[in-house]
């Protein structure tokens, strides 16, 4: 249908809110209670407009579009209503901007240079409240910057169902707060995003950078099956650091849900949010012959004669695998031939207290690739009846499971430091999720794709071009 916003006329579809309508052509409509995917409540007054023939203004968030509906959000009465909505919410609030984690991606912070009054009128001390008050283990809340917006209270009411949040008292003591205090939420990170002012805090990214400092890049949380799309916040080349050390420019600061409709929506479980501490465990940081360091080419050469002389090997392929390396290994596998026996493995399995699956996204599987790792080489698992069988065994990933190899000699190609069921023949180190790019499968069998966050170290090799090397 048709509607006009502003003497502008715009396509608008049966039963979608005013809101909607407007950001979906660009129209800004400001608002801080409204989330798309959340329950409309409409508190926060922000997005109030005109509408022709309405004897006062309307709530855009909660009106729903009608056939030759006309709309003014510029209007005079509109501006004012804005202005005195700003006016009110910064009656109390603290304006810790210098030292907030929220600066430059605050909407409060936003809208108060864009719709607010030049200066304050109050001469009223502010009202104080909880400070940095812990919230979880991973949360800390600041009540005094909240705006009561009720997201955060929604989220876990609605969407994760934890029922973890409340607002609790009255009036200028209305306050969120804990509602149940012995239930954890597997996805409490996310009211940390959702929350429009600097309220939530995240206690991992508490003062660690600027959000100006930092950009995202675009990656795919390996935690389980579902392959959630995040976004991986690295430091800006224009400002890297020099007296704090290289390290500080190649860590991972934080991990965002990137919205994704076809896989995991606008949420990802609390185990996404932790990707970069995954992938900041103690690496393998030199290749190595015989349990002593050698030279990366020293060990391809000798991990190559050991494939071609060996008898019956055998490989284990990891489910933490892209479809890219999969391929390249998959074409090795063709260049040994049929002598080579490959079995499929999960690097990953669900930790103690950890949420093995729910109804939301987490999955049973904790590996990303299992889909693509099924589809090109079966579901055969290696145990130790067929570990007897085989005089060379190739690892592929982290090797975690308790099977007995044997006599067996051992090739182990992973990027993490793990005790192995004995010292390998060969180690060769790789590159880690940070560091390459490619494609998983997720268990529906969905493509989603990560980028490289950073260039990868010189004793690290892309297994691509390793397996390349590895063909006779």
């Amino acid at each position: 249908m048709k509607i006009t916003i502003n003497n502008r006329s715009i396509e608008a579809r049966e039963g979608e809110r005013l809101i909607d309508a407007a950001l979906r052509h660009g129209i800004e409509i400001p608002h801080f209670c409204y989330h798309p995917h959340l329950p409309v409540s409409g508190n926060c007054r922000m997005c109030l407009v005109k509408v022709e023939n309405v004897p006062k203004l309307m709530p855009a968030c909660n009106m729903h579009v009608a056939a030759n509906l006309k709309v003014d959000t510029a209007a005079p009465e509109v501006a004012r209503a804005r202005q005195m909505v700003m006016q009110f919410l910064m009656l109390n609030h603290p304006v810790d901007c210098g030292i907030c984690d929220k600066a430059g991606e605050c909407r409060l912070q936003d809208y108060e240079f864009e719709y607010g009054v030049p200066r304050s009128r109050s001469l009223e001390p502010k009202h104080r409240k909880r400070k940095l008050h812990v919230l979880s283990e991973r949360i800390q809340l600041d009540n005094e910057r909240c705006i009561l917006c009720s997201r955060c209270v929604r989220f876990t009411r609605e969407v994760s169902k934890s029922n973890m949040l409340g607002i609790v008292e009255r009036g200028g003591h209305a306050m969120v707060d804990r509602a149940t205090a012995s239930v954890d939420d597997a996805y409490s990170d996310n009211v940390i995003g959702l929350c429009p002012t600097g309220a939530l805090l995240s206690t991992d990214f508490l003062y660690k950078s600027r959000s100006w400092f930092l950009e995202p890049v675009r990656s795919v949380c390996t935690g389980c099956a579902r392959g959630c799309s995040v976004e991986v916040w690295r430091r800006k080349k224009e400002w890297q650091m020099r007296l704090l050390g290289e390290e500080r420019n190649r860590s991972a600061y934080r991990i965002t849900a990137l919205p994704n409709p076809e896989v995991n929506g606008p949420w990802i479980c609390n185990k996404g949010f932790d990707l970069h501490k995954v992938m900041a465990r103690e690496r393998v940081s030199s290749a190595q012959v015989g349990g002593v360091p050698a030279s990366v080419d020293q060990a391809v050469d000798r991990a190559k004669n050991m494939l071609a002389e060996a008898n019956s090997p055998a490989a284990m392929v990891s489910a933490q695998a892209s479809n890219e390396e999969l391929d390249a290994f998959a074409a090795l596998a063709k260049a040994l031939g049929p002598r080579l026996r490959i079995y499929v493995r999960e690097d990953c399995h669900a930790a103690p207290g950890e949420v093995v699956e729910d109804n939301l996204l987490i999955k049973a599987d904790k590996n990303p690739n299992s889909f693509g790792v099924r589809e090109r080489f079966g579901s055969t698992r290696l145990d130790a009846a067929a570990a007897s069988q085989h005089d060379l065994i190739l690892i592929w990933g982290e090797w975690q499971e308790s099977v007995d190899l044997g006599a067996a000699t051992v090739i182990h190609l992973t990027a993490f430091a793990a005790a192995g069921p004995q010292k390998p023949g060969v180690l060769i180190p790789l590159s880690t999720l940070f560091e390459r790019s490619g494609t998983f499968s997720n268990f529906e069998g969905k493509h989603n794709r990560f980028d490289a966050v950073f260039a990868k170290p010189e004793f690290a090799q892309h297994a691509t071009d390793l397996f390349a090397r590895l063909a006779p």
